[in-house]
């Protein structure tokens, strides 16, 4: 069983549709990537994934790919967390927000965590940026155990996909025992 940290370089430099820019970043990644598996792994969580609004092309794709049956694996418990409220954009009060995750723990007795992929400032992020256990790709500002991005660069889109296609290829080695994303 590989290290995660040695695995994660290993899969950057292999991989040639992934461009180095994400082995620069691999303090920032590796923990980051590691508390998310191991929610979903070892705690059974389920990942409610949520996007800005001019992500959600992001969400459509990472949806659609991360239960693709060509992976031969388990599917994940991931979803699009508008199929459980979807007034999202609308919540305001932290009244909504208790009944919103009230109805999530009724729901997801084993726990759930939140996937948030946007601008930090955006509504959909309020609640992501408040939970626990949230796996955050945020915009346009610098929040610790988040993997921050700038909105304005332009090999953005190309760098979520990267990003995802290593969060994939994680996902399986993590489930077919060949590294642990713990240590």
């Amino acid at each position: 069983m590989q290290e995660f940290l040695n695995w994660t370089v290993d899969t950057i430099r292999e991989d040639r549709l992934i461009s180095p820019w994400l082995e620069e970043k691999k303090y920032e990644w590796v923990p980051l990537v590691s508390k998310s598996i191991t929610n979903i792994l070892e705690k059974g969580r389920s990942v409610l994934v949520i996007t800005d609004s001019d992500r959600d092309w992001f969400l459509k794709y990472v949806l659609t790919h991360i239960n693709s049956q060509k992976k031969n694996r388990p599917f994940l418990p991931f979803y699009n967390f508008k199929s459980f409220y979807k007034d999202l954009d609308e919540v305001k009060t932290e009244d909504e927000i208790k009944f919103i995750k009230d109805m999530l723990n009724i729901s997801f007795p084993n726990g759930y965590c939140f996937w948030y992929i946007g601008r930090s400032q955006d509504a959909r992020a309020i609640l992501p940026k408040f939970s626990k256990n949230s796996f955050l790709w945020i915009f346009d500002e610098e929040i610790q155990d988040a993997f921050n991005l700038k909105n304005n660069d332009e090999a953005l889109d190309m760098k979520l996909l990267q990003m995802f296609r290593l969060y994939d290829k994680t996902l399986s080695a993590a489930l077919f025992a060949e590294i642990n994303v713990e240590h």
